[in-house]
């Protein structure tokens, strides 16, 4: 479905002949396949892309080549990557601003903005002071406040800037991510001077956010100075801090939403697309697609659900939210 999506402002370009598309933190490359196998009957929608993978892990860059079937060929004395499920070629880049730009720019960004690095501030007698980690007489970790101001005060104090007064008064603790508003930036200007768009897709709340950091060991949650290296750590998303860094990045974007994931995927048919699915199944088939559908979006412990209660399937569907950048040229996108 975000192939639908893709595709859909594809066509809102105007079917260029060349485009960039671009995955952040593609992962293990399931999401890219899914794309690609979805659009592969779209011939020339699939002609004109160009695959970049923003990853940094060799190790993911390997689990992603095998994902996306990918094979080495030599063209003339050119040699390149190529996904077999659609023929497109594959390029793997550190960094957004390392891909090539001058074409039109389709970004996804599923799950990538919540593993961005944060910092933390907690209001006191003193005004707000970043939250920083100390060693305990034990030698163990803890968390203490900082007795001077840091220099990550500036990106408290501009996303300050975008809160109002009745916002504030509500919070003790403040989350900002730097990083995101850095990378949100550079996904405007790409936008703004190469065409295109980009689909934003994370849990996380439109506003402050307050003391959402959380570490996961082995599926399950743990503290976040437990082990410092041996979890995964991830917080939720800002999406006004997103929508304000993008806005003030360029004059040439819109910003959409956001809406809830259940939003997304119900107005790009998910519904339609899992009951044709159901008539050709049989009944394990059909217990998978109700859980994943259930998972994408339902909300909470699944009401149907019979199995082990350490396994009911819990919906995340108005827990993610969706947020688009797109040229203002292309007028609003789909379905926002």
């Amino acid at each position: 479905l975000i192939g639908v999506w893709a595709m859909c402002l594809w066509e809102q370009m105007g079917k260029p002949e060349k485009v960039n598309l671009i995955e952040l933190g593609p992962g293990r490359g399931t999401l890219l396949a899914d794309l690609l196998r979805g659009s592969a009957k779209f011939v020339n929608f699939t002609k004109a892309l160009n695959i970049n993978l923003v990853e940094c892990s060799p190790t993911l860059q390997k689990v992603q080549y095998n994902t996306l079937k990918c094979e080495d060929e030599s063209v003339g004395d050119e040699k390149r990557t190529v996904s077999k499920l659609c023929g497109a070629p594959v390029y793997w880049h550190a960094s957004l601003v390392q891909v090539p730009s001058g074409f039109p720019t389709i970004i996804v960004a599923h799950e990538f903005f919540d593993a961005l690095p944060i910092h933390q501030f907690q209001k006191g007698s003193r005004g707000w002071c970043e939250k920083m980690v100390d060693l305990a007489g034990d030698s163990s970790f803890r968390f203490v406040l900082s007795p001077q101001p840091t220099a990550s005060l500036i990106f408290l104090s501009k996303r300050c800037q975008w809160a109002s007064a009745e916002e504030l008064e509500k919070v003790e603790q403040i989350e900002v991510c730097p990083k995101a508003m850095e990378i949100t930036e550079q996904i405007a200007d790409r936008i703004s001077s190469d065409g295109g768009g980009a689909l934003i897709i994370d849990y996380g709340k439109n506003g402050i956010v307050s003391d959402s950091l959380q570490a996961i060991r082995k599926h399950k949650f743990v503290h976040i100075l437990d082990d410092p290296g041996s979890a995964d750590l991830s917080a939720y998303v800002d999406f006004a801090a997103i929508k304000h860094s993008a806005m003030e990045a360029s004059d040439d974007i819109s910003v959409h939403g956001p809406m809830t994931q259940s939003q997304l995927l119900g107005s790009l048919g998910i519904n339609f697309r899992v009951e044709a699915l159901m008539q050709n199944c049989d009944e394990k088939q059909a217990e998978s697609l109700r859980t994943g559908y259930w998972r994408l979006v339902g909300d909470g412990e699944a009401p149907f659900w019979e199995g082990p209660d350490d396994q009911t399937p819990i919906g995340m569907g108005s827990r993610y939210l969706a947020m688009a950048i797109v040229n203002k040229k292309q007028g609003s996108p789909v379905p926002f």
